[in-house]
């Protein structure tokens, strides 16, 4: 079983976010990465300035496994897209919280809804 940052918030669609301010930085979890496996490409469909809404898909991530969507975390407007991810998807592989991050999003206001640590530990226990 994967260890989960506690300083994260996550989605019941194994999302992370990393709160800082009104700016909230996305990726999938390891436990996202052990389930798809090798990672072989990540289309992000959407662009810096484009408006997401929570729940919502905003690209997929493909395996050798599966194709998987993406699904907003937060609602806000994107700020930031990590474009390392074009010519290098094996870094949410290598380092899902660190270089795969996948996108920044500036919020309006505190996200809620999100899991802490905890209630992800159990949510992926439960399976």
């Amino acid at each position: 079983m994967a260890s989960f940052p506690a300083e994260l918030k996550y989605t019941k669609d194994h999302e992370w976010a990393r709160i800082d301010g009104n700016r909230v930085k996305v990726g999938i979890t390891q436990h996202a990465v052990d389930q798809l496996g090798d990672i072989t490409l990540v289309n992000l469909d959407t662009k810096v300035g484009a408006k997401l809404e929570v729940g919502k898909a905003f690209g997929t991530v493909e395996s050798v496994k599966a194709v998987s969507d993406l699904y907003a975390p937060v609602s806000g407007t994107v700020v930031e897209i990590n474009k390392s991810l074009d010519a290098n998807p094996e870094f949410i592989n290598e380092s899902p919280y660190e270089k795969g991050w996948m996108l920044v999003i500036e919020v309006a206001s505190a996200p809620d809804g999100l899991l802490d640590v905890g209630a992800y530990n159990a949510h992926v226990e439960a399976g």
